[in-house]
């Protein structure tokens, strides 16, 4: 073993103590900070029985909750998906002018607050903003309805599936493309066949993140909503109304849903991680 190879494996290795320490630090703050909380709002949910929990599942204002957030992920998901690969082939493939302020506005969502984003979105849609007179004009109703939670949504989104592409799209480099060009490879059988077979599970694994962050938006939505029960609330803004109103059993059961999805989400995104290794194939931008 050499000198270098020596010292590296000592200073990677811990003793037993502190590495049971950091083990027992890192257990107790999960413990802490996400399982029990997480183990409360189920238990909260069915404090009262099944029946009152399942009778807050299906009361009106909560199914249209449920469905408008489902509606909302279903929109603005695909739309980010295009987007998304979009971007990263143009940022990843090519060289242009403006390279780099494209990669930051990409960025913009994660540096500002989702409830400016929305505010944003009053200023320029309001009744009172620059397109509002217009939209009014042609019968437009953008905020307080269903287009503006959507808008509010893809805004704060866009930037997960774009992020996960780029560098796995980079590190691949071009090489694969070029080769499949000068075959004879249309752009379109060259996207197909080369371009999303060497992406699929970082594609993937964008998807599952775009898909988590659109259902349990709060901020942003919350402000070009307007709160109407029945028609503009999603599932977290009806468990805030719910909370507000004292209705904890039906506030903790929607939230138990929204917990059971990212539950779900985890889940997938493990098996994801799992099956790229497995597959030998990178997933965040990481070589071969």
């Amino acid at each position: 073993m050499t000198g270098h190879s020596l010292q590296r494996k000592i200073s990677t290795h811990e003793s037993f103590g502190v590495t049971a320490l950091l083990i027992s630090i890192s257990l107790l703050y999960l413990l802490l900070f996400l399982g029990l909380p997480l183990i409360a709002v189920f238990v909260e949910a069915f404090s009262k029985g099944w029946n009152l929990y399942i009778a807050a599942l299906k009361e009106p204002d909560a199914w249209s909750a449920i469905k408008l957030t489902f509606l909302t992920a279903a929109i603005a998901v695909p739309a980010n998906l295009v987007f998304g690969v979009a971007a990263a082939w143009c940022i990843a493939k090519f060289e242009f002018k403006g390279k780099s302020l494209l990669i930051t506005l990409i960025d913009l969502p994660f540096a500002v607050s989702p409830v400016v984003s929305g505010l944003v979105y009053v200023l320029l849609f309001g009744a009172q903003g620059w397109f509002g007179h217009w939209l009014q004009a042609h019968d437009i109703k953008l905020l307080f309805a269903v287009p503006g939670i959507v808008l509010a949504t893809i805004f704060v989104t866009f930037p997960f599936i774009a992020r996960e592409l780029i560098p796995l799209m980079q590190a691949q480099g071009k090489e694969e493309e070029e080769a499949s060009v000068s075959l004879g490879a249309s752009g379109w059988q060259t996207f197909w066949l080369v371009t999303i077979p060497n992406i699929k599970w970082g594609l993937l694994y964008g998807v599952i993140l775009c898909n988590a962050r659109a259902m349990g938006e709060f901020g942003a939505v919350s402000v070009v909503s307007g709160h109407i029960r029945g028609l503009t609330n999603t599932m977290p803004l009806h468990v805030e109304i719910l909370y507000n109103e004292y209705n904890f059993v039906a506030a903790f059961a929607v939230a138990s849903l929204l917990a059971l999805l990212a539950l779900v989400t985890l889940v997938v995104k493990t098996l994801v991680e799992l099956q790229a290794k497995r597959s030998g194939e990178p997933l965040h931008g990481e070589t071969r």
